[in-house]
């Protein structure tokens, strides 16, 4: 018996934001779900404290997993793929922190919070069959409450879709949860891969977790990643 396995997810959601940039008055969405918070919904289910000693041992282990993100348009009968959108809301925030590091009690500032709607997407998660069954066995009963991306953005559906031996079991899996035949292949869909630096057409982000407890500035890790528009794939492992 093989001592790795793949793991899917289904994000599915009417609202989801994925912040990695994000900072101060404006808090903006990637238009995928960052590694950052695929790990940060794994570890709420698995009741890792951020603010405890042993986050960052405790978060080490995910390094390791290859992590797969595919984009599953949702589909109305009369119009086809719906097309994902983008949702700007509006706020006004008391109490703001100065850089002085004092907090101004009578100041108001504006916020803009940014979210996507009519997305969905799927996580496929390659690694330790011993390490992905626990996280599966943790989503299935979590400790603490998952969401995607914000606590206002409530899953639609469970998370958890299934752990296979191998990707394309998963990924058949996955697709058929998704409303799809289960046939069609990662190739039709725009996704993110992992890469490696220097690869053609890669990008780095910071989006790997360290701690999610640590200051700002040290609680990621970069990260090279693909974006890769349907029907540009040849070998998606590649």
């Amino acid at each position: 018996m093989s001592a790795n396995a793949c793991l899917a997810l289904l994000l599915d959601g009417p609202m989801q934001s994925w912040g990695h940039s994000s900072r101060f008055e404006r808090r903006t969405t990637a238009l995928h779900p960052t590694r950052s918070a695929v790990m940060g919904i794994i570890a709420a289910a698995l009741g890792i404290d951020k603010h405890g000693p042993e986050e960052a041992a405790q978060l080490a282990p995910f390094s390791a997993l290859r992590a797969t993100v595919i984009t599953l348009p949702r589909r109305s009968r009369r119009e086809g793929d719906l097309p994902m959108q983008r949702l700007e809301d509006y706020h006004t925030v008391t109490g703001i922190r100065r850089a002085s590091g004092k907090v101004d009690a009578d100041a108001t500032v504006q916020t803009y919070r940014h979210y996507l709607l009519d997305a969905r997407f799927g996580v496929l998660l390659e690694g330790s069959a011993a390490l992905l069954n626990e996280i599966a066995a943790a989503l299935r009963n979590p400790k603490w409450g998952v969401w995607l991306g914000r606590k206002c953005c409530l899953p639609a559906s469970p998370l958890l879709v299934a752990v296979k031996p191998d990707q394309s079991q998963a990924w058949s899996e996955l697709l058929r949860r998704a409303g799809y035949t289960g046939a069609e292949t990662i190739a039709q869909f725009d996704c993110v891969l992992e890469a490696a630096a220097g690869d053609a057409g890669a990008d780095v982000i910071d989006d790997t977790p360290v701690a999610f407890g640590n200051p700002i500035g040290e609680r990621h890790a970069p990260r090279w990643i693909r974006r890769v528009p349907k029907s540009a794939i040849v070998n998606p492992k590649s």
